[in-house]
């Protein structure tokens, strides 16, 4: 019994670390839709790599770079259609709801990066990373409320 449950437990660690292992691809390794989506998306920007990961059974590619001085990390399909932007925001730059909202989840932690996260074109939550103690990432919606779900 305690054989069985010890292989079961390295199966399943293998398998979820083998659905979460982005590849890096070069940018002509990207179907020329993506590449074009990637080029409109990095306008201005310095692309830091590309990535080929697959989430649920899909294919996703993932452009990461830098736009001035901030992160912007971008998701598009096949197909060339953007599925998220995590786009890093200054904390000065912040509705004020929204600054509130992340750092009443934060308590005592320090809050060391922020990013809007963008989906279909609108933004749907702000994820905060929060150090002290434990590592932990946070999010809030648009207004600033606890998410009923993780985006």
């Amino acid at each position: 019994m305690r054989l069985a449950t010890v292989c079961l437990a390295v199966a399943l660690t293998g398998r979820v670390n083998a659905s979460i292992a982005e590849e890096p691809v070069k940018k002509s390794d990207l179907p020329d839709v993506v590449q074009k989506a990637a080029d409109a998306q990095g306008a201005g920007a310095s692309v830091l790599g590309y990535s080929k990961d697959k989430k649920h059974g899909r294919v996703e590619y993932g452009v990461q770079m830098m736009v001035g001085d901030h992160t912007k990390d971008v998701t598009i399909d096949p197909q060339g259609r953007v599925l998220e932007v995590e786009e890093q925001v200054a904390a000065d730059d912040l509705p004020a709801n929204v600054f509130h909202g992340l750092s009443g989840q934060a308590r005592k932690g320090k809050i060391t990066k922020i990013e809007s996260l963008t989906k279909n074109g609108k933004i749907v939550a702000y994820e905060a990373q929060v150090t002290g103690g434990k590592h932990a990432e946070i999010q809030v919606g648009p207004d600033g409320q606890k998410l009923a779900h993780p985006e």
